[in-house]
């Protein structure tokens, strides 16, 4: 079997491992982002909570899980 060929196979399968893999981490990426979209705009229309409230708690969380575990 003449090294080109093996080389051309070998490519093309390391071609296709990474444009998968490539598609599996944007796929994960754009489901996530679509889902934290819909949880922000859940809360702000449904309980009136701003992105920026969100960020506000979501900072102080360290500070909340220790005051909890400190009871």
């Amino acid at each position: 079997m003449p090294t080109n060929l093996i080389l051309f196979i070998a490519a093309l399968l390391v071609s296709w491992l990474v444009f998968r893999w490539l598609f599996t981490v944007i796929k994960s990426s754009a489901t996530t982002a679509l889902t934290v979209a819909a949880i922000i705009l859940l809360l702000q229309f449904t309980f009136g909570i701003s992105p920026q409230e969100l960020w506000k708690e979501i900072i102080n969380l360290p500070q909340t899980f220790q005051h909890l575990f400190k009871r």
